[in-house]
């Protein structure tokens, strides 16, 4: 027997790309579900979606007018001519992307054409708008988003990628009225050219930052979640995110493909409600492995967001016994101030280790971190064993990838951190020992959302004695964890075996 088999083209066209995220309909109607339902019911709310890609956000909204309106409106035509006209607003992001969004949202991709479901529109626009925006560049950048100009100034043929809902500082004027609900799936970043070319900046803070501009009633977007530790250009902004007692739910994914079918997306993603008029304590829905779990706390507890309870009470635990941590004592970027392109040559005094292997570089060639020579180190590549982050799908971590001691005339290049040095091999090998630690690795995942390590990753890993060989079980009992905690601990971090056990 032949099954009919009719699928959602918007389901299709989220599946189909991680560089352009587009939001499934189940997801755009889950975080609907958090806005208060009788805004649905009101012929007056408005909404706007500033980032259209596919409309299926405003799609889905007119469904739900579509139904609660029908006691206040009962003719069809007239309700759906009202809803289109005087209650749903887009700005889509690219030229394409107003088409498919209005033959999302209109079922036509010209509003006010033959086959339009609404007819009140006289233009082809309707209320999905797209401008073409050029940048404004300023020292080889665009002044308003950061864009590299190397890479986004262009020709007409191609599309600029200047999203004209953050190129302006009255973002009102777009539409010069307020809304409601402002709602949506924002770019998440764009070449910056930093680096070798390929840095990029996050730029969805940007739409959050002038969504709250025009002051809505509510606010709800989907983003990456890497604002919890902050970041490239995050810092202040995740300050003022945790410090908003405005977001009153926040829904985490750790691993983005809970959310976004195979889509990767380092650190997972978030939504969020922020609702002007009452604040207050956030309720923080967690999924992990396929489950949920709610719970109520304020986003501010400490400098960074941790994502659940147990970790919470955890580094209670640590912070009441220890005063001290590693950040204090890991490495900046470079610690010998040697590249990571740097080969090295055939002869030098002393030894270079680089992801590509070993060679020999002079001493001549270290502009800082001389006094670390002489040294016995523990290097650990700044690089975390997951790939974007990500765990594995039994939802566990290795964390920590190349731990091992240097010793003395040897150094490395910037594709690594010193995590402590010391005059002698013993405590050296401890530290190792320490770091392996399925403990050490769990306080260090707790903000560690994306592969790239900082000195900054290890806040919350206390500085212990080197002169001790710590295992969990002492770790454990050092910091009083009871069976739930040591349980957790195990469930999330793999073991990474040391050579002398």
């Amino acid at each position: 027997m032949r099954v009919n088999y009719n699928p959602d083209v918007l389901n299709c066209l989220a599946n189909l790309s991680s560089d352009e995220v587009f939001t499934p309909p189940k997801l755009v109607n889950e975080m609907l579900d958090t806005l208060p339902q009788e805004l649905f019911e009101s012929k007056e709310t408005t909404f706007l979606d500033p980032v259209c890609k596919t409309g299926v956000f405003l799609r889905e909204i007119a469904k739900r007018l579509d139904k609660g309106l029908q006691k206040e409106i009962p003719d069809i035509q007239e309700r759906i001519d009202h809803i289109f006209t005087k209650q749903l607003f887009g700005i889509a992001i690219t030229e394409i992307t107003a088409l498919l969004s209005r033959r999302s949202v209109y079922c036509t991709k010209k509003a006010d054409g033959k086959y339009s479901v609404c007819q009140n529109f006289d233009n082809s626009e309707g209320n999905i708008l797209f401008n073409r925006i050029n940048h404004t560049w300023g020292k080889g950048r665009c002044i308003y988003c950061g864009a590299s100009k190397k890479n986004y100034k262009r020709g007409p043929d191609l599309e600029t990628h200047a999203y004209e809902f953050i190129h302006t500082t009255r973002p009102e004027e777009i539409f010069n009225m307020k809304f409601d609900v402002i709602i949506g799936n924002p770019p998440y970043q764009l070449n910056d050219g930093g680096g070798t070319g390929s840095s990029a900046k996050p730029i969805y803070n940007m739409f959050i930052e002038q969504a709250m501009k025009l002051n809505p009633r509510y606010l709800c977007m989907i983003v990456p979640s890497r604002w919890y530790s902050g970041g490239k250009g995050l810092d202040s902004f995740r300050s003022e995110m945790l410090g908003d007692k405005r977001i009153r739910k926040l829904i985490d994914f750790e691993d983005s493909r809970d959310c976004f079918p195979g889509v990767d997306i380092a650190g997972g993603v978030c939504y969020f409600l922020w609702d002007r008029y009452n604040k207050g304590i956030c309720e923080i829905t967690s999924f992990r492995n396929g489950k949920s779990v709610v719970s109520e706390r304020y986003l501010d507890e400490f400098d960074n967001f941790i994502r659940d309870n147990i970790s919470v009470d955890i580094i209670k635990k640590v912070i009441k016994r220890d005063s001290k941590y590693l950040d204090s004592i890991v490495s900046s970027r470079m610690p010998f101030g040697i590249t990571a392109n740097n080969k090295g040559h055939n002869n030098g005094d002393l030894i270079l280790i680089s992801s590509s292997g070993e060679c020999k570089i002079s001493s001549d060639a270290i502009s800082h971190g001389k006094e670390l020579i002489d040294k016995w180190k523990v290097l650990l590549s700044k690089t975390a064993s997951e790939h974007a982050g990500q765990p594995s799908r039994d939802g566990t971590k290795r964390v920590l990838s190349r731990i091992e001691v240097l010793p003395p005339n040897t150094i490395c290049t910037e594709s690594y951190l010193i995590a402590g040095w010391f005059d002698n091999k013993e405590e050296a090998d401890n530290l190792v020992f320490y770091l392996k630690t399925k403990f050490c690795r769990f306080l260090i995942s707790t903000i560690l959302l994306t592969q790239n390590i900082t000195k900054s990753k290890f806040r919350f890993v206390p500085y212990v004695d080197t002169k001790i060989k710590w295992t969990d079980e002492l770790l454990y009992k050092r910091y009083d964890l009871t069976q739930e905690e040591i349980d957790f601990i195990e469930s999330k971090i793999r073991p990474m075996v040391n050579e002398d056990e």
